[in-house]
């Protein structure tokens, strides 16, 4: 065990030292106001989001850009009555989404309908579980004048149930280390990532891609819309911006265990592009770095134990800026090789779930259709 423990121990160095500082839970993106006022079009897909929908839509209606600004609404055949609960206003435009064309994914369908009512030079794409301080969307404008062709923001997720305490934190961990944010937003890095939940993005930069059907089978569009946009950007590009925000809320609950199993089961294996190969690396990966540290602490002698110590004291201390954001207990860092546990359970049930022809569902259909 010697030699894995060791392993271990330099993968994790290399992670805290050079790994585009992924712990530390930053950038965040400030209130701030825009130089210029371009107009902007909101556009929210929203399929059976009638829990949500009120205090999203209102939180956006409220916003104190200065500039003009709509809100379209894209009602993806809801039976709840979400378009209902959105209510009125002389800026808000429901869409009565229409049936799905052949290889299209749900979403994707639904926000290409709001994109084409559409007509201002940036879009605005938000999930429906999201409430908007009011100078979000001016602080969002006044990031793209940077210059960038696009801004996103890992929302703050909700995180209220003991559930959501143990998972959600680790969650955003994860997504950082995956996707170091400082090297998304560098422009000599390939690395490329965005977070659904909110999307500013150029007009230009979509139709310089081809528009959002270049990518209208991707079931993790969120990344895919980034590489994309990053990849077509150039030498001159303006480049894309992925940050956490502070002005941002998912009002969405996953109040029990099995809610975050299903949260994370639903693209595990499409972010591994169902290859069993890629699913064997990946486990085995998240075995050296989470289980062996612990392990090696726990029931090793000597050198092995003490690379095994040192390894968990790296991760643990990598994960305190993550919980500080949410207000969480630095005790939870302790549990970190039982929390990589779950999520490695759930990967491999996500994978399990493809193989099986049970496929993930979301909001009574097929995930993606």
């Amino acid at each position: 065990m010697m030699f894995v423990a060791l392993l271990s121990l330099l993968i994790w160095i290399y992670l805290v030292l050079a790994h585009g500082r992924f712990w530390s839970s930053k950038p965040e993106l400030l209130p701030a106001a825009p130089s210029e006022l371009p107009d902007v079009d909101i556009v929210i897909p929203a399929r059976d989001e009638a829990e949500t929908i009120e205090p999203v839509i209102a939180s956006l209606l409220a916003q104190d850009y200065k500039g003009r600004f709509r809100v379209f609404l894209v009602d993806d055949n809801s039976t709840d009555g979400t378009a209902t609960k959105a209510g009125t206003a002389p800026n808000l435009t429901v869409i009565t989404g229409q049936p799905k064309p052949e290889g299209w994914s749900g979403k994707l369908w639904a926000l290409s309908q709001g994109i084409a009512a559409s007509n201002a030079p940036v879009l605005l794409f938000a999930d429906a579980d999201i409430v908007h301080d009011p100078r979000h969307l001016s602080a969002l404008v006044a990031k793209l004048q940077q210059p960038l062709d696009m801004v996103s923001e890992m929302v703050r997720l909700n995180s209220v149930s003991l559930a959501e305490h143990a998972l959600v934190p680790a969650f955003v961990y994860f997504f950082q280390m995956l996707y170091p944010f400082a090297r998304v937003n560098d422009p000599r890095s390939a690395v490329a990532a965005a977070a659904g939940g909110t999307v500013l993005i150029r007009r230009t930069a979509l139709e310089r891609i081809g528009g959002i059907a270049a990518i209208r089978n991707a079931l993790i569009d969120d990344v895919t819309l980034a590489k994309a946009v990053k990849g077509s950007a150039g030498e001159a590009g303006a480049g894309i911006y992925l940050g956490h925000s502070g002005l941002a809320t998912s009002i969405r609950p996953y109040p029990h265990w099995r809610d975050l199993w299903q949260m994370i089961a639903r693209t595990a294996f499409t972010q591994l592009r169902y290859s069993a190969l890629l699913l064997l690396l990946t486990l085995v990966g998240l075995a050296l770095v989470w289980l062996v540290p612990v392990g090696t602490m726990l029931f090793d002698r000597g050198l092995a134990q003490a690379a095994g110590l040192a390894a968990f004291l790296l991760a643990g201390l990598s994960y305190l800026p993550t919980l500080t954001r949410y207000r969480q207990s630095p005790l939870w860092a302790l549990a970190l090789p039982v929390i990589a546990l779950f999520y490695m359970a759930a990967t491999l049930g996500s994978a399990l779930n493809y193989w099986l022809g049970r496929g993930a569902r979301w909001k009574n259909r097929a995930y993606g259709s």
